[in-house]
């Protein structure tokens, strides 16, 4: 059996499970969607939303290589504008993870056959470059990746709250800044959504509790 009919056959497993412990489920479902979080994260397999235990109709979601709030994304503004406007969410969570491919990428020279992952990641590579000194002193590649990737975490949370859509819709909004440890599967918080700025130095991570 191929891997996308073991899916198709694992999706009808799903369903007709949820659909024995509640009848009414995937008609709820159906009729409408509201969440209270936006999750920005990273398109790595290893750390899909289901890492907060959230179910259908918990989180909207916008996944990218590297977590990025990038200025001319086209499709980031689109759920931003539809997550905050639409949806009214209450929180957006930008969450990054340690053993970051698009991380290792950045501290490393580009790879000439991937031209669009390239350009996609300069902007880490510039934010590297800024912490070179602080990087420079953590003597293994795997923990100046990990640690790029709680930066580039602050990084974007402070591209968010700098957006007119977000300015205009705080307080109704809270920006939270994540990192998922790989070796530990936890998530850790980077910030403190009731302050008004990022904080640049390194935090003490702090477990988040899971309802």
């Amino acid at each position: 059996m191929t891997h996308p009919k073991r899916m198709l056959v694992e999706n009808l497993a799903w369903s007709e499970e949820l659909n024995t412990r509640d009848p009414a489920y995937f008609s709820r479902l159906a009729s409408s969607q509201q969440p209270q979080v936006l999750w920005i994260g990273c398109s790595d397999s290893r750390v899909p939303e289901a890492i907060t235990r959230a179910v259908p109709g918990d989180i909207f979601v916008h996944r990218n290589i590297a977590n990025l709030v990038a200025e001319r994304d086209d499709n980031l503004a689109s759920v931003l504008e539809y997550a905050v406007l639409a949806l009214r969410v209450q929180h957006i969570i930008v969450c990054g993870h340690h053993r970051c491919g698009g991380m290792h990428a950045a501290l490393r020279e580009p790879a000439p056959e991937l031209p669009n992952v390239n350009r996609r990641i300069d902007s880490v590579r510039q934010l590297s470059a800024r912490h070179a000194a602080e990087l420079l002193r953590l003597p293994r590649l795997e923990e100046r990746a990990d640690r790029l990737a709680e930066l580039n975490v602050l990084a974007q949370v402070k591209a968010l709250r700098e957006l007119p859509l977000i300015q205009n819709a705080q307080p109704q909004v809270e920006i939270h800044g994540w990192i998922f440890s790989m070796r530990e599967g936890r998530l850790k918080e980077l910030t403190d959504s009731s302050r008004e700025h990022d904080q640049a130095h390194r935090l003490p991570l702090r477990n988040v509790q899971h309802r």
